[in-house]
């Protein structure tokens, strides 16, 4: 089985101890999805309804920082790559780019309830590969300055402008379910993680500790912004300072998954942050561990594959089998099927390839980028 198979040919000299941390921080971005697409709905309330919530929009949010941390790994980690090097890792980033631009319609197309994100990804690899120099404090001051400014401008643009939100690029950018304009700031977040020295224990500690500052940040200053400020709604008081369960009347002051502001991406991010964190301490302190989670890791290896295969599946359950996943009930046997399924596909699969098909694909068509001189 390759240790390094998530990442072959784009580490910079990174250890592939510390970067299977970032494997299993992915996996479970995936289970994350898995969770907020096939279990059980938070509704439900309750333990398993209140875990479910957690996963919904955090997830994604998690998976999008990873994002943003494998764009460096291909471009240079430690230092920004430069000559034909550097050209040519442009180039693999941007051809990533146009397949995921091109691989979301088509999972569209299967006609699943998930609001598929991955050209929206694509749209969010585009904008920031300019930043690929940049220092960790200049990305770290500039995602801060997007969460901050973007979330304003898009309210502006979607509720003040005639312009189409059918429109292709304006839905990717603006008005979509997963906006490039403000899902911009994860990215750059992680771009900003990839950045540090991780070699040592006291820097996680670091990234979790700032993680929980962004939080508490994030889910705190909206909860008192939505029980002090005047004219708040009765139906935001409540939990739209961490949930987006139910229907929720739009406010700049909620900090509810999707919601698409400033307090929402702080602190998604800082959740994402943790979960980082705590994968990298996890992998230090408990080496055994990680033949524990094992399948998990195996499964953040080829989280595009993943990502596909959970989408295949739900067309095909609805639409083949017609079995209704979003019925009542509780659906944990679901998501469990889900996540044993594909996770003994990755670690058959990984058996005898070092890549995911997915990421085997999408790495032989990136590597056209050879040919720039």
């Amino acid at each position: 089985m390759a240790k390094n198979a998530p990442i072959a040919g784009a580490s910079d000299g990174s250890a592939v101890d510390r970067l299977v941390a970032i494997d299993l921080a992915r996996g479970l971005a995936v289970f994350g999805m898995y969770a907020a697409h096939v279990g059980p709905n938070p509704l439900e309330g309750g333990l398993v309804g209140n875990l479910m919530e957690l996963t919904h929009g955090r997830s994604s949010a998690l998976f999008t920082v990873l994002a943003g941390f494998s764009i460096l790994l291909i471009t240079g980690r430690k230092a920004p790559k430069s000559g034909v090097a550097g050209r040519q890792a442009i180039a693999r980033v941007a051809i990533r780019a146009l397949v995921l631009l091109a691989l979301g319609p088509i999972l569209t197309y299967l006609d699943t309830p998930v609001q598929v994100i991955l050209a929206y990804y694509g749209i969010c690899f585009l904008l920031v590969l300019p930043l690929y120099r940049l220092s960790a404090q200049q990305l770290g001051l500039l995602a801060a300055a997007t969460a901050l400014v973007l979330p304003q401008v898009r309210s502006h643009l979607v509720f003040g402008s005639e312009s189409s939100y059918f429109d292709p690029v304006i839905k990717l950018m603006v008005s979509g379910d997963h906006p490039a304009i403000t899902w911009v700031p994860f990215v750059i977040a992680g771009m900003a993680i990839a950045r540090l020295d991780l070699s040592t224990q006291a820097m996680h500690w670091r990234l979790g500790l700032a993680g929980v500052a962004l939080a508490v940040l994030g889910h705190g200053g909206s909860l008192l912004a939505l029980r002090l400020l005047p004219g708040v709604p009765a139906a935001l008081q409540e939990s739209a300072w961490w949930s987006d369960v139910g229907y929720l009347p739009w406010s700049p002051w909620i900090a509810a998954p999707h919601s698409k502001t400033t307090f929402s991406i702080l602190g998604s991010t800082g959740c994402a942050m943790i979960v980082l964190a705590a994968c990298w301490l996890a992998m230090d302190a408990l080496p055994h561990l990680r033949k524990l989670v094992w399948p998990i890791i195996t499964v953040g290896s080829m989280p595009l594959t993943a990502y596909v295969l959970h989408i295949v599946g739900i067309a095909y359950l609805l639409h083949i089998v017609g079995i209704d996943l979003f019925g009542g009930g509780s659906r944990l046997s679901m998501l469990f099927g889900f996540i044993v399924v594909v996770s003994t596909f990755a670690v058959l699969w990984l058996r005898v390839f070092q890549r995911g098909p997915m990421e085997a694909l999408m790495g032989r068509i990136a590597d056209l980028a050879r040919h720039i001189p």
